[in-house]
C-alpha cells in the first residue's frame, strides 16, 4: 500500500473564472434545505429564523438580476427598503451556515455562495470593477462568516456590497465579529449594521440562539491517538494524508487562506502529528480558516499530541477571537469524533 500523502506537498492555485463557477455552498450543505434544518424546541428563535430566510428567499425575485441604481436603492419599489439584506445573529454551533445555505438553494438563480476571505480573494483577482460587473448579474450573493477583523477587508467588502445592492442584488451574510461587543454570546449585530453604513436601512437582523448543536447529547471528545496509531490509520484510509503539525503551520503561512479549501481536494481524512497549541495569533487564525474548510468538507481529523481542545492558549480565549477559536474547537472535536476507532470516545 502506497504512503499516505502530505498537504504539505500540495500548493493549490485558483483561476479567477474558477473562483466565479465555485462560489457555491460547500460539500457539507449540498442537501441541506430549511426542511432539513431542526429546531431546537427549547430555543423559539430557531424556528423563527427558518420562516424569516425562507420568507426572505421566496421574496428574492426572478428575472434579470440587474436594476436601475436609483430604483434599487429605494428597495425595488416594494416599499421595503430592508428587503434586499438579511444578516444571521448568532453564536456558533446554532446553524446559520445551514439556514444561509438553505437560503441559497432556495434562491432563484444566478446566485453566488462564499465566504468573507473567499469574496476579499475574488475582489483581489479580478480587481474591483469586474468583481462588481460579475457578481451584479447574481440574484443572491449569501457570505458566511463575515468578519469585522481587518478594517481594509472590512471597507472593501462594505463597499462592494453598496455597489451589489444598488444594481439590484440580495445579500445575506452571517458573521464571525469580535464576541465582546455587546455582552457575552452575542455576535456584534450593530458593529456589522454599522460598518456597513448606508446599507444598515436595507438589512433585517434574524436572531439565532440556542447551545451549540454539535456537541448537544454526545459523548466527550476521543483522546488524542498515538504516533504509531497516527500512522496506521493514515496507511489504512484511501485518500488520507499526514503531517507534522509545525509543518503543516508553516505551509498555511504561505497559502492564502482561500486556497485551503482546494489543499483538500479528494482527501479522505486528515491526520496530524504532534499538535500542540498554536504559538500565537497569526497561527491561530490560520488554524481557524483551515479548520472551517475541513468542516465545510466533513473531513474526519485524527491527531497526535494535545487534545485538540487545547490548540488555542486560555490568553487566546479571553481576547478579541475568543468566538472564533471556539468555533474552530467546536468543529475539529466533531471532526475528530468521526475519525475515533470504536470504543475510543468517554
Amino acid at each position: 500500500m502506497p504512503s499516505a500523502a502530505h498537504l504539505t506537498d500540495r500548493r493549490p492555485e485558483i483561476g479567477a473564472d474558477e473562483l466565479i463557477a465555485s462560489m457555491v455552498p460547500p460539500p457539507r450543505f449540498d442537501a441541506v434545505r430549511f426542511a432539513t434544518y431542526v429546531p431546537n424546541p427549547d430555543e423559539p428563535s430557531q424556528a423563527q429564523a427558518v420562516t424569516s430566510c425562507a420568507s426572505f428567499a421566496e421574496g428574492i425575485p426572478a428575472g434579470t438580476a440587474k436594476k436601475s441604481r436609483l430604483r434599487a436603492l429605494f428597495g425595488g419599489g416594494s416599499g421595503d427598503s430592508r428587503a434586499h439584506g438579511l444578516y444571521l445573529d448568532g453564536g456558533f454551533g446554532v446553524g446559520k451556515t445551514h439556514l444561509l445555505a438553505s437560503a441559497w438553494h432556495a434562491a432563484p438563480s444566478p446566485k453566488a455562495y462564499g465566504t468573507f476571505v473567499e469574496l476579499t480573494h475574488l475582489v483581489g483577482a479580478l480587481g474591483f470593477n469586474e468583481a462588481v460587473r460579475r457578481l451584479s448579474e447574481h440574484r443572491l450573493l449569501a457570505i458566511d462568516e463575515f468578519e469585522l477583523d481587518d478594517p481594509g477587508d472590512t471597507m472593501l467588502v462594505t463597499r462592494l456590497l453598496r455597489e451589489l445592492t444598488d444594481a439590484g442584488v440580495y445579500v445575506a451574510a452571517t458573521s464571525n465579529t469580535l464576541p465582546d461587543k455587546l455582552g457575552e454570546g452575542r455576535f456584534a449585530a450593530e458593529d456589522f449594521l454599522r460598518e456597513i453604513q448606508s446599507l444598515s436601512q436595507r438589512f433585517s437582523v434574524v436572531r439565532v440562539d440556542g447551545p451549540d448543536y454539535r456537541h448537544r447529547g454526545l459523548p466527550e471528545p476521543p483522546p488524542p491517538v498515538t504516533d504509531d496509531a497516527l500512522e496506521a490509520s493514515a496507511e489504512e484510509h484511501e485518500g488520507a494524508t499526514i503531517d507534522d503539525f509545525d509543518a503543516l503551520c508553516d505551509h498555511l503561512a504561505r497559502l492564502h487562506p482561500s486556497r485551503y479549501g482546494r489543499l483538500m481536494d479528494g482527501v479522505s481524512r486528515v491526520h496530524l502529528k504532534g499538535v500542540h497549541s498554536a504559538p500565537d495569533q497569526n497561527v491561530a487564525l490560520r488554524l481557524v480558516a483551515f479548520a472551517d474548510r475541513l468542516y465545510d468538507r466533513a473531513i474526519p481529523v485524527l491527531a497526535s499530541g494535545q487534545p485538540l481542545s487545547e490548540l488555542f492558549t486560555e490568553e487566546m480565549l479571553q481576547g478579541g477571537y475568543r468566538k472564533k477559536y471556539l468555533r474552530a474547537v467546536s468543529r475539529l472535536t466533531a471532526l475528530a469524533r468521526d475519525a475515533a476507532p470504536a470504543g475510543t470516545t468517554r
